[in-house]
């Protein structure tokens, strides 16, 4: 690893602005002294674009050329926005302002209210969901559970895109937005709930965007209030702006260009809540003078992980796989990942907890491992499986860590502990500050073996132990601090949300691991169907799995394990397949078709070179021909359609008939059960077949692809003549 990988979470104050650029590579250094004019950062995965942007600011503050209080650093969650505060105090910088778009709006709004509006600001509203439901029951709707939460998902869509109840009905259509009810339901909804806000003096976090914006841009007095006071703005995640953050980020500006955004539209995740990466893409022609760094030394990952998530991003198409970064690994080589199949799902946790044990056991912490899912409603097997194997774990999305009882409880008895100094007979004899927080902790229950099993007990266990171990890391990282010094750090982490990591594997899905790490992680339930989940039907939808699952890839720094299961239940049919992302990238299975311009340049793809096949079942390496035909073990159990296997039997026979040919000389019956197995959905995918070869494909392709998708067979073929 380089100097600028990890950074230790104390790192010593730089004592000068050249200070601030050491340890970054040549890219980082080139971000970190470009202070003016726009700059556009094309950061992939584990780059290090939040060391480099927040060395930025820091270098800019300690050579004097950026005002702390003039920088506004933007992000997108509490905890970037945390970690941002937390990295900037230890570099000096600690009077610039690092929030989220909300937060930065809030605070706006809250200020510039009276003299704009007038009165007391209305009161936020924290969950709108039980407004929903009450604008539901008000037009006669009943909405279950699952529609509740997805009309509510529609709602703030509409409202980040500047949709308004009337418009939204057009807007969702165009937009091709599956939505849960009839269009004009939602639309009737919305209006309601905006009603059922106003009549209550109430306002949402959408409203909170909505109503600056309307502010700065009716009052340009205020407008330019505020841009005296901000003067250089850095946006991350940029990838991830809606149209209506944008908008504020203008009015913000002005006709400024002092701009620094950082972004990689290769993990766009979020565009179903109106995020778009348009933004990012079209920087340089908004902006045609501005400086673009792209960061691609890959300091997260080894060459292992990193070769995988480039395989899988070169499949893609799109727009955003246009500007795809290919990053290279600055780590070390490590373990290939590894990919695992299983007959069911239960199979499948269980088999993945045990090769966590064997981590733990190998010296991996807990903490530094996490099982990735597509959806919330997988992690209960995960759940179930962990506790048994008697490993601890946390979900991901639980409750602030400094806002946790356990947590308020220990940090007040170390507050008290160091206010009675030495007259604590608690601290007598005890020298280490590692081990007088360890007395007081004991002091209040928390004992040094974990309890058994898993629930509310161990995870309170669990937070407390984190703060030991963040206490430890202080006092490694500061000689000589006193546990006065200890509550001045955490009462600063908690006005920044900076926490420390819980030790338990985390379960989260996918979308909520955007942003973190691990040493180990695994990316479990890897079907088609879901991921991509099956209602991702266009190819727009299908790009944004895709991406999805490189965001899962690029999370792991040295193991990574992919797997599946066959079915999901025990003793259930095996008719699941794995992912179609993985073709090509796990051992034994086929490339995609490569992807070719016009019609007339159409043909049969060429195949790309393999290694040992495997039987995509057990995994057994294939040698007879009739096996490999079909990529699997004779005796292994089959998820072929049979109704499909008999209409391609039946097309054949007419086929073999009409040309006065053996049936065999159409296709084998090999090929047609490979045929109805893979059941291909385009030519590309066809011609993977052992089987079909460009002749074949020509000749009766499109009669095959037009079967598989349940339609009628062309007739007549063209190369008779």
């Amino acid at each position: 690893m380089t100097a600028a990988t990890h950074s230790s979470p104390f790192p010593a104050d730089a004592d000068s602005a050249d200070a601030v650029l050491l340890g970054l590579d040549p890219e980082q250094r080139e971000v970190a002294t470009t202070l003016r004019g726009p700059v556009c950062v094309l950061a992939g995965a584990g780059t290090g674009k939040t060391r480099a942007i927040t060395h930025r600011i820091a270098y800019g503050v300690r050579s004097g050329q950026l005002m702390p209080a003039s920088v506004l650093a933007v992000t997108f969650t509490n905890r970037a926005a945390g970690e941002m505060r937390g990295r900037l105090r230890a570099l000096g910088a600690g009077g610039v302002q690092a929030r989220t778009f909300h937060s930065a709006a809030l605070r706006q709004l809250q200020y510039f209210w009276p003299k704009a509006i007038g009165g007391d600001v209305p009161r936020l509203l924290e969950r709108k969901i039980q407004f929903v439901a009450e604008a539901g029951a008000r037009c006669r709707i009943r909405l279950d559970r699952g529609e509740l939460r997805d009309v509510t998902g529609e709602i703030e869509w509409a409202k980040v895109t500047q949709t308004v109840p009337a418009d939204y009905p057009a807007a969702a259509l165009k937009a091709g937005r599956e939505a849960p009810r009839d269009m004009a339901e939602i639309a009737q909804i919305y209006g309601t709930y905006e009603q059922l806000k106003r009549d209550r003096g109430m306002i949402d976090f959408e409203d909170v965007l909505l109503l600056t914006v309307g502010i700065l841009q009716d009052r340009h007095d205020i407008a330019e209030q505020i841009r005296g006071q901000y003067q250089h703005f850095v946006v991350d995640e940029y990838q991830d702006v809606s149209p209506l953050q944008q908008r504020l980020l203008d009015l913000w500006l002005g006709e400024r260009d002092s701009l620094c955004v950082v972004g990689d539209a290769s993990q766009t995740i979020y565009s179903f809540t109106g995020a778009t990466p348009d933004h990012l893409l079209n920087f340089r022609t908004r902006h045609p003078q501005a400086t673009v760094v792209k960061l691609v030394r890959d300091y997260r990952s080894t060459p292992q992980v990193v070769h995988l998530a480039n395989g899988l991003l070169s499949q893609a198409s799109g727009r955003a796989a246009e500007h795809r970064l290919e990053l290279v690994s600055q780590r070390e080589s490590g373990p290939d990942p590894v990919y695992a199949e299983y007959a069911d799902e239960p199979a499948e946790a269980e088999g993945v907890a045990r090769r966590i044990r064997d981590l733990i056991a190998a010296g991996v912490p807990a903490g530094e491992i996490a099982v990735l899912f597509r959806i919330n409603a997988q992690s209960e097997v995960y759940e179930q499986a962990l506790a048994d194997a008697g490993v601890p774990y946390q979900l991901r999305g639980a409750e602030r860590f400094f806002e946790r009882q356990e947590v308020q409880k220990a940090i007040l008895a170390l507050r008290g502990a160091a206010r009675s100094g030495g007259n604590d007979p608690l601290l007598e004899d005890v020298v280490d500050l590692g081990s007088q927080v360890r007395a007081v902790l004991s002091s209040t229950g928390w004992t040094t073996e974990p309890p058994a099993g898993s629930g509310a007990v161990r995870d309170q266990w669990e937070s407390v132990a984190a703060l030991l171990r963040l206490a430890e890391d202080f006092a490694r990282t500061r000689p000589g601090a006193t546990l006065a010094d200890l509550t001045v750090e955490l009462d600063e982490r908690r006005a920044a949300q900076h926490a420390p990591t819980v030790q338990g594997v985390t379960l989260a899905s996918l979308h909520a691991a955007k942003g973190l790490e691990w040493d180990a992680v695994f990316l479990v339930g890897l079907t088609d169907g879901m991921i991509p989940i099956t209602y991702a039907k266009t190819d727009e939808q299908v790009e944004e799995e895709r991406r999805l699952l490189y965001v899962g890839v690029t999370r792991a720094r040295l193991h990574l394990t992919l797997s599946w299961a066959l079915s999901r239940a025990p003793g259930g049919r095996a008719s699941r397949r794995p992912s179609r992302f993985l073709n090509g990238l796990r051992p034994g299975s086929a490339a995609p078709a490569a992807r070719t311009g016009s019609a007339g340049e159409r043909g049969a793809p060429k195949r790309g070179r393999r290694g040992p096949v495997r039987c995509r079942v057990c995994g057994r390496t294939l040698t007879e021909a009739g096996e490999l035909k079909l990529m699997r073990c004779e005796d292994c159990p089959s998820d072929m359609d049979e109704g499909l296997y008999e209409r391609l039997r039946d097309w054949r026979a007419a086929r073999s008939k009409e040309q006065g040919l053996p049936a065999y000389c159409v296709f084998t019956d090999k090929t047609l059960m490979a045929i109805a197995e893979a059941a291909p959905a385009e030519a590309g995918e066809l011609s993977m077949i052992s089987g079909v070869g460009g002749r074949k494909l020509d000749r009766y392709g499109a009669d095959v692809l037009a079967i598989c998708a349940g339609q009628e067979p062309g007739g007549e073929d063209s190369d008779d003549a």
